[in-house]
Formats: structure tokens, sequence, C-alpha cells
């Protein structure tokens, strides 16, 4: 006969088991980790060493950034209606997003064209006419075979890249695009909620007069991968969000730190990234808490990608 000490371990043996291997468990999931850190292959990350300094953008001429905002999926409210064909086709009052870039550039010293016509971006000689090129909002899909050689063709010679909010949800299968966000591409999100936002790095132009915290609402992008080598200027407080940030797909959150901005070089060009700007209030003169330093942030990082400031400090 057994003891009574050996039956207490067996006993004890496999209620730890089943503790461990219980579904439903009431145990918070672990953060996301091991996400992947891809070689794509190119000079990417924090070193100036990494850009092509060819002399493509003489500061005389001004400064001009592009916007595209081609959807091929799902579009955002603060997209609007989609734009005709073209180069600056005529706007609608809900393009709201776009219309808040043409005024932040109309007040700051640059140039502002915008499409949602593929073939406006079907040559880096095109492509070469401005400083900077935004996809805002863009989806899945968005660029063919002669636009996917011109962007990076562009970037190689110098060019600068800012991505905004669903530029994560864009190209999800061209891995050069992925590295270009900072090896980061969107999996999924929680509830639109409010939380606060953490400024990591104040010396950026994009971070610079930022509070410390502050408060916004967004969908809060869980990534898959998550950024790497980069210089991560923002991050929000998972603890804030009172609706959690478990996402759709289940994916559990960052833990302590959740990128939602950062900048780096990448195979010869400029990237300033951010996932934030899902509220339509964000892109209009509707109140929104925090909605000004979301504006001063996006402002800079365009300014520090444009050349008007110091690149990602």
């Amino acid at each position: 006969m057994r003891s009574k000490l050996s039956i207490a371990a067996a006993t004890g043996a496999a209620i730890l088991l089943l503790t461990a291997t219980a579904p439903g468990s009431a145990a918070s999931p672990e953060p996301a980790r091991n996400l992947g850190d891809p070689d794509y292959g190119v000079c990417r990350g924090t070193d100036p060493r990494c850009y092509h300094d060819w002399g493509n953008f003489d500061p005389a001429e001004g400064y001009k950034l592009l916007v595209y905002s081609r959807t091929a999926g799902p579009r955002h409210a603060h997209l609007g209606t989609p734009l005709g064909p073209g180069l600056n086709p005529p706007l609608n009052d809900n393009n709201v997003a776009v219309k808040a870039v043409l005024k932040l550039g109309q007040e700051n010293g640059f140039t502002v064209d915008y499409t949602e016509d593929v073939t406006q971006l079907s040559s880096a000689g095109r492509l070469l006419n401005y400083n900077a090129v935004m996809f805002l909002s863009t989806t899945r899909d968005t660029l063919d075979d002669a636009a996917q050689t011109a962007l990076r063709q562009y970037v190689r010679a110098g060019g600068g890249f800012i991505g905004v909010h669903n530029a994560f949800g864009t190209e999800y299968n061209w891995p050069w695009y992925e590295g270009l966000l900072g090896n980061a591409n969107f999996y999924d999100h929680g509830a639109n909620q409010p939380g606060t936002v953490v400024t990591v790095n104040r010396r950026d132009a994009s971070t610079q007069g930022l509070p410390r915290t502050w408060a916004f609402s967004d969908e809060w992008y869980n990534l898959i991968p998550a950024p790497t080598r980069v210089r991560v200027l923002a991050e929000v407080d998972e603890s804030t969000l009172p609706q959690g940030v478990r996402g759709s797909l289940g994916h559990p959150g960052h833990g302590e730190h959740h990128p939602v901005s950062w900048c780096q070089y990448y195979d010869g060009g400029k990237a300033w990234l951010t996932t934030l700007g899902h509220d339509v209030r964000a892109w209009t003169d509707e109140p929104v808490e925090g909605d000004q330093y979301f504006v001063q942030h996006l402002l800079g990082g365009v300014k520090s990608v444009l050349g008007m400031a110091p690149f990602c400090r």
C-alpha cells in the first residue's frame, strides 16, 4: 500500500497539471513576445549612415509632400468618400484627414499634393518631385507592380516615407514594405477607447514640447511583427485602457512597452510611423481630448521627414 505521503504528492501534482492546462484559466494572458525580427537585406535602424544623401532634394526649391490614401479594402471614416482619378481631385466635406494635412502644409510652409490614383506613383522620377510620401490609412494591396518598384527606388534615392494609422494594414505580403514600417504590421485591435499616450523620447522634432503623458482615443493597434531597431517615440499605457488591450483576433497586447510611434532610416531613406489617427475628430475642429498633441506630433514627424527639422533624434 502506498504511503499517505506518496498519495498526497500524486494528488498535488495532478491538481497542478489540471490548473496549468485547464481552458479558461483566470490567469492573465502573457503579453505578445517573440514577434519576429526578420532581416530585410537592407541597411535599417537609427544609424544615419543608412541614409543616402545624394543631393536629390534642394531646400531652396521648397518642401513638398505627396499624400496617398487609396483603399482596396475597408475604408476609415476619416478618409471620407473615395477620391476621383488624377492629382488633387475635388474634395468632399467628409475627406477630413486629407483636408487636415493640406491645412498643416498651408500653415507651416510646405506644399501638399494628394491622390488615390496609383498611376501617380508609377515612377521613381515622379516621386522624386516630393521630399516625402505619406500613406494615409491606405488599405490592403493599394500598389501595382510599377508603383511598388517606384516606391522602393524612391526610398533608395533618399526619399522620405510617413505611415499613418492604417498604412500598417497595407501591402501585407510585401516584405520590403513591412521593413519600411519598422519591421511591424497591423494584426488586430480592441475597442476604440480612451487611453494615455506616454511620450518616450522628447528630443525628436515630433515629440518636442509634448507632455510626458497625454490622453487620446484610438484603436490602439496590436502588431505582428513589432518594431525593432527603431527609435520609439511614443507608447500607449495599456493599464489605462478601460476596455483592455486584447484585440479582436486574440492578440494580448504588448505589455509594458506598447509602441504607437517610431522612426528609422531604411534602405537609403527616412521613415516616420504612427499607428494613431483613427478618430475622425482628431482630423477636424471638433474638440476631442488630446487632439492638439496628436496634430503637433504628426506635424513634427512630417517636418522631420521633409527635411525641415532634424530627423529621428
